[in-house]
């Protein structure tokens, strides 16, 4: 992602992770021995071999991958991650559901209605009782297994809007409209609770209901506890795993091409190698520094932390020998196959002057722009993954100056994915077991009005839910943009108004005077009118590069 360049550093003493999970070795069985084949097969092997290392090292991939792995040349080794050892894997004892996902931006729930969430195939519903206290339950009903974020909150109490079931902030069923009078609700009829921790302005949520909630493992960010710390946070929902999401963001060298003038920072004349140090590797991830490899020391501190929490920070010192913080922080969630939802939060002690002039709403359509940018190729690497069923190491060629840390997060994807409904690893892959679940949208032209706005689908492209739409991927999950756009589409209806009306009186008076000052009048109107239709543009319209043949 773009920030990644403007936000590097932490002291080494706040790298901490917990180790409280055993390790194990998992030794795999020796290659078959070249000595039981027959001797036509070993000499085809062997010209192969000489084939493919010495006169095929531009061909395909998986040529150049069974190259690599038979007959690794010295040069390869200086700038390739690797080789490493595959004779011995560590494994360690993982339990998805015992982590904290980040499901929402606190400032974005909201006050009247559920919000439906999913983590991996889990789907969860969020909501506000009447005192303003934040539930979760599994988001479905005990009678008919209807979603309950379909339905609607009355008195502070959510109800099924199959039939009208309702229950209170604990779980407990209050109401059946079809009970006989003397009747008691059955106990049975409650809700599957998940325990929620509204922290830092982001609400996590616990998955496992077989152990309590770990405080310990719920993610504490330093800086934006510090005084005078301000930051910009966006949510934006991707059609690709969060997995290739992390590895995207986690990836400063495809910034300069990628993202070239997106803001003031990237540009693709300023691609070149980078370095990276490893600080450390646990359990839960690893961290360290990297830079430019003109940078001495490194500037910028990375952290990867179980299950899904990427920050990247720096600390920078000014004339006045006043240390400031910044921080670029990714709250990644899983939400299915080929699907996923990341909070963005931008900030630091210290903001530059010029961002002062610009609104909220700037920053989130050049967020959506920048994920835009990345959103074809991810898709496509995605795409990639599915259908080829091979681990990461037979795909990716990783370069040591730019994709270090792309081999170490699916590395240590090796460790733990056992204990995840699916994962991609450097060795290793686990494919979803289960079907994607597809999500349709209300059908027929009675179902398109009738349907709430926005994010249930009405009419017209802007609000139809298509996960390559900004309105849909962004808009729906923010208050702010949404109140700009409303607003901004009110004074766009107010000016066209106010343009017609001047040009018709224009016509109609005759001093020539009075048919001047109304006619400058209507154009200024009408300027303002193009202003707004191009503000809305800016929060609902994709990125499209240039160069593409459309």
């Amino acid at each position: 992602m773009t920030f990644l360049l403007s936000f590097p550093s932490h002291s080494t003493s706040s790298l901490s992770f917990s180790l409280s999970s055993p390790t194990t070795k998992l030794t795999l069985p020796p290659p078959l021995p070249l000595v039981s084949l027959s001797q036509p097969l070993r000499q085809f092997l062997h010209i192969r071999r000489k084939s493919n290392t010495f006169n095929f090292k531009c061909g395909a991939v998986a040529d150049i991958k069974a190259a690599t792995s038979l007959d690794q040349s010295e040069d390869d080794n200086k700038v390739l991650v690797g080789p490493s050892s595959e004779e011995e894997r560590v494994v360690v004892n993982y339990d998805w559901t015992q982590e904290w996902y980040p499901l929402y931006l606190t400032q974005n729930l909201p006050d009247d209605a559920p919000l439906g969430l999913t983590v991996f195939d889990k789907q969860v519903v969020l909501y506000k009782d009447g005192n303003g206290l934040i539930h979760c339950y599994e988001d479905r009903c005990p009678h008919r297994l209807a979603k309950l974020s379909e339905g609607q909150l009355i008195d502070g109490r959510i109800e099924c809007l199959y039939h009208g079931w309702q229950f209170e902030g604990d779980g407990k069923c209050v109401k059946i409209p079809q009970l006989p009078a003397d009747a008691k609700i059955p106990q049975s009829a409650c809700l599957r609770k998940y325990e929620v921790r509204d922290s830092q302005g982001v609400v996590w949520v616990w998955l496992s209901q077989k152990t309590p909630p770990n405080l310990d493992k719920l993610p504490w960010f330093e800086n934006f506890a510090r005084p005078g710390f301000q930051d910009t946070s966006t949510t934006h929902e991707l059609p690709y795993d969060h997995s290739v999401l992390l590895e995207n963001l986690m990836d400063p060298a495809h910034i300069p091409i990628s993202h070239d003038r997106t803001d003031w920072t990237a540009r693709r004349e300023d691609a070149q190698p980078l370095s990276f140090e490893v600080a450390e590797r646990t359990d839960r991830g690893f961290a360290g520094w990297w830079g430019k490899a003109s940078d001495q020391p490194l500037p910028n501190f990375l952290r990867f932390e179980a299950p899904c929490v990427l920050q990247n920070n720096r600390e920078l010192v000014d004339e006045k020998g006043v240390k400031h913080y910044f921080t670029g922080l990714f709250l990644c969630r899983p939400t299915g196959q080929g699907k996923s939802m990341v909070i963005v939060r931008f900030g630091g002690t210290k903001r530059s002057p010029i961002a002062n002039f610009f609104p909220k709403w700037y920053f989130h359509q050049n967020a959506g722009k920048v994920f835009e940018q990345d959103m074809g190729f991810l898709s496509s690497q995605n795409e990639v993954l599915m259908k080829e069923k091979v681990p990461t190491k037979e795909l990716y060629i990783n370069l040591k100056s730019s994709d270090t840390w792309v081999a170490e997060y699916r590395k240590w994807m090796d460790k733990v994915g056992h204990g995840m409904p699916y994962h991609f690893g450097h060795s290793t892959i686990s494919l979803p077991k289960q079907p994607a679940v597809i999500e349709h949208a209300p059908a027929g032209l009675v179902a398109g009005f009738s349907a709430s706005f926005p994010a249930k689908g009405g009419i017209g492209a802007m609000h139809a839910p298509n996960v390559v739409n900004r309105y849909f991927r962004h808009v729906v999950h923010c208050k702010g943009c949404r109140t700009v756009i409303k607003a901004f589409q009110a004074w766009k209806n107010a000016l066209s108004a106010a343009t017609i009306a001047l040009v018709a009186l224009a016509i109609l008076v005759s001093a020539r005077q009075w048919k001047a000052i109304l006619l400058v009048l209507a154009a200024v109107s009408s300027a303002g009118v193009y202003g707004c239709s191009t503000a809305i543009a800016m929060n609902t319209t994709n990125f499209i590069r240039t160069h593409r043949r459309l």
